[in-house]
């Protein structure tokens, strides 16, 4: 008799459909924390990628004559000429070579 009565809520169990148990809400444990993990990715890795890609367009596109800028490479001159996509950087006196606009790292301040 003691073990009819412990075996009927089991079977009483297995007879639901979804055997008792929420599948919304092991859905929701399972999917919160790939969630989390991707807001936190977005927000350490995406988003500040993004904006430096952002700033060094903005740079590119305020590049004027006399600049003094660095390449990739790092060398340095000056920009004598500026084409759509080419920068040609004087690096010394009456030495001029010619870059990708994209191959510019970033612009020298001027106070120096």
């Amino acid at each position: 008799m003691f073990m009819t009565l412990a075996a009927t809520p089991l079977i009483a169990m297995a007879a639901t459909p979804g055997g008792g148990g929420s599948q919304q809400g092991s859905l929701l444990s399972t999917m919160l924390p790939l969630v989390v993990i991707f807001a936190i990715f977005y927000f350490l890795m995406i988003r500040p990628q993004q904006k430096q890609a952002k700033r060094h367009k903005e740079m590119l596109s305020a590049l004027k004559k006399g600049d003094r800028v660095v390449t990739r490479g790092g060398l340095m001159g000056t920009v004598y000429a500026i084409a759509d996509s080419v920068v040609t950087i004087e690096i010394a006196d009456n030495v001029r070579a010619r870059f990708s606009r994209e191959s510019i790292a970033g612009v020298e301040n001027q106070a120096s």
